[in-house]
C-alpha cells in the first residue's frame, strides 16, 4: 500500500465527486482522488456448498464461526422464525460474557419488558437481534451496543432491517438463510447484506461465510406496475396503457360499485380529496357494502369514543374481519390487545402483559400486535369513519380522536415520535412523573419536546428519580443524538 508522508498527505483528499470542486477557492491547490474503488477487500466462504442443506452442519457451522473469531459478526437470518432459532441455539451453546455493561442491558430489559424474553438471556452471551418488529429505541440501543470497542454486544443477528436505513457494519457477516421473508434473497439485497462485511479504516478485509446458497447474480432492473392493492387511487384514464385488462375490469367495476353505494357526488369528492387510506378497490367496496347493508349495528363505532374501554372489543373484532388475514394473532385476542394497549401510557409493558395473561400474549406477539395496530389497523378504522359518515351522515359519528390516539398507541404524541429518536417510552414516563417536561401537554410537538429535553438535559439526569445505570446509557445515547452539531470550519475540514 502507498504511503504519503505527513506533508505530502495533506495534499491529497479523497472525494466522489471532483467536477464541481476546481472554482472553489478553498479546494483549488488541492489534489483530489476520484472514489471509483473499493475500500474493503471481501473475502467469501462458501460453507454452503459443504453443508449441503444439513441442519446440524450448519449449526455447527455457526458455532464454530462464531467460537475462533474475537470480532463483531453480523448474522443474517432473514426470516423472524430463523432469528428466534439462532437465537435458542446461542443460548443453548455459548458462555455468558463477562461485562458489567450486558448484565446492566438484560436486567434493564428483564424489568422494562419481559424476564423471560430470549434477548433478555441472549445480550449475557454478547449477542442481541435487530429486527422491524422491536420498538425502534431498542433497535439503536442494540446497534450502539454492538459499536461500542469494549463490553458490548460481539453478534448480531438479523433480518433485512440491518439494511433499511441502519448504518453499521461487522468484520463478520454470516448469510444463515437465502430467504428475505417468504421470498428468496434476490441479488440486489444480498449485496446489500455482505457489503455490511468489513469497516473502512478498521479492518480492510470483511470475511462472507455463507451457509445457504446464494442468489445468481443478475442486473437490477426496476420495473414500475400498479399492484392490485392501489387500484383504488389511479386514474383509469391517465393510465389506461399502463394497466392491464384486468385490472382496467376492476377498476370499472369498482366505481360503479361505489357510486351506487355512495352516490357519484360523493364517491367522486372521497376520491378527489383522497381521504380514504387504502387503494385496495376490494376492501373499500366491502367496507361500504358492509355498512350499508347493517347500518344500525355499525353504530357500535361510537363506543370507541366513550371514556370507558368495557365495550371496545366486540366492535373491534367486527372491523377486524373485514381483513381476514394479516393481525398475527386471532380476532378476539387482537381486539382485547388493543382494549389493554389504551392503558400503554399509564401502565408498563410487564404490567400489560400480566393483564393479557388470559390471551397468552408474549413479549413478541406484543410488539406485533402494536406495529399492527398503530399502522394497519389505524388505516382500516380510517376508512370505515370516512364511508361510516358519508352512508349514514344522521348517525353523526366520527372516530377520529380514538383513531388519533391508536396511532400513537395511546401514547402522549411526541413520545411515541421521541422512541423513533431513541428515548424509550420508559425514560419519557420517569422524566414526565418529575414534572420536569409535562409529555401530555397537548402543544408540545416533536421538535419543541426535543429542544426542550436539550435544554434541560443536566436537570434530568441529575433530578429524576429510579434512574439506574442502563437508564443513564440510554439517555447518554439519546442525548448525543441529539446534540446540536456545530458547524466544521474550513481549516478544520483542511486537516
Amino acid at each position: 500500500m502507498m504511503k504519503l508522508g505527513a506533508k505530502a498527505a495533506q495534499k491529497y483528499y479523497l472525494a466522489p465527486n471532483i467536477s464541481d470542486l476546481n472554482d472553489n477557492p478553498f479546494t483549488k491547490d488541492m489534489l483530489f482522488l476520484r472514489l471509483d474503488f473499493n475500500t474493503v477487500f471481501l473475502e467469501k466462504h462458501e460453507l454452503y456448498k459443504d453443508i449441503n442443506k444439513d441442519a446440524q452442519k450448519k449449526n455447527d457451522a455457526l458455532l464454530q464461526i462464531l467460537g475462533k473469531q474475537e470480532t463483531k459478526s453480523l448474522i443474517y437470518a432473514g426470516t423472524y422464525s430463523n432469528v428466534d432459532s439462532v437465537a435458542t441455539l446461542l443460548i443453548e451453546n455459548t458462555e455468558k460474557e463477562h461485562s458489567e455493561l450486558l448484565s446492566a442491558f438484560s436486567a434493564w430489559l428483564a424489568t422494562n419488558y419481559h424476564p423471560n424474553w430470549k434477548l433478555t438471556a441472549l445480550v449475557k452471551r454478547g449477542v442481541g437481534f435487530h429486527t422491524g418488529q422491536l420498538h425502534r429505541s431498542l433497535s439503536q440501543i442494540q446497534v450502539r451496543l454492538f459499536e461500542e470497542e469494549k463490553g458490548g454486544l460481539q453478534t448480531l443477528v438479523s433480518t433485512s432491517s440491518i439494511i433499511e436505513g441502519v448504518n453499521t457494519s461487522a468484520e463478520n457477516v454470516i448469510v444463515w438463510s437465502n430467504k428475505n421473508g417468504k421470498l428468496k434473497l434476490n441479488d440486489f439485497t444480498y449485496r446489500n447484506i455482505i457489503g455490511r462485511g468489513g469497516r473502512m479504516f478498521r479492518h480492510f478485509v470483511g470475511n462472507i461465510y455463507i451457509l445457504e446458497e446464494p442468489p445468481s447474480p443478475a442486473d437490477t432492473q426496476l420495473e414500475l406496475t400498479f399492484p392490485d392493492e392501489l387500484l383504488a387511487d389511479v386514474d383509469d384514464e391517465q393510465y389506461k396503457k399502463e394497466l392491464t385488462k384486468e385490472q382496467l375490469a376492476k377498476l370499472l367495476q369498482y366505481k360503479e360499485d361505489m357510486a351506487q353505494l355512495l352516490g357519484q357526488e360523493s364517491f367522486d369528492r372521497l376520491r378527489g380529496e383522497g381521504v380514504l387510506i387504502s387503494g385496495d378497490t376490494e376492501l373499500i367496496a366491502a367496507i361500504a357494502l358492509a355498512i350499508n347493508s347493517d347500518k344500525k349495528t355499525w353504530r357500535g363505532l361510537a363506543t370507541l369514543n366513550a371514556s370507558s374501554n368495557e365495550y371496545w372489543a366486540w366492535i373491534l373484532r367486527k372491523v377486524i374481519k373485514l381483513v381476514p388475514a394479516g393481525w398475527d394473532a386471532t380476532y378476539t385476542k387482537f381486539a382485547e390487545f388493543v382494549r389493554v394497549m389504551s392503558s400503554n401510557w399509564a401502565l408498563s409493558i410487564p404490567e400489560l402483559l400480566d393483564q393479557l395473561s388470559e390471551q397468552d400474549v408474549t413479549i413478541e406477539e406484543f410488539f406485533k400486535m402494536e406495529r399492527n395496530a398503530t399502522y394497519k389497523l389505524t388505516a382500516l378504522l380510517n376508512d370505515v369513519n370516512v364511508i361510516q359518515m358519508e352512508i349514514v351522515p344522521e348517525h353523526k359519528i366520527d372516530i377520529s380522536p380514538f383513531i388519533a390516539r391508536l396511532s400513537k398507541a395511546f401514547l402522549p404524541s411526541c413520545v411515541m415520535e421521541l422512541e423513533e429518536y431513541g428515548l424509550p417510552r420508559m425514560l419519557a414516563k420517569k422524566i414526565h412523573a418529575s414534572g420536569l417536561v409535562d409529555f401530555e401537554d397537548e402543544k408540545l410537538d416533536l421538535h419543541s419536546a426535543i429542544e426542550l429535553l436539550r435544554a434541560m438535559q443536566p436537570e434530568i439526569l441529575g433530578k429524576v428519580e429510579g434512574l439506574d445505570s442502563f437508564d443513564r446509557y440510554v439517555l447518554d445515547y439519546f442525548f448525543d443524538g441529539i446534540a446540536l452539531q456545530q458547524p466544521r470550519t474550513v481549516e478544520a475540514i483542511a486537516q
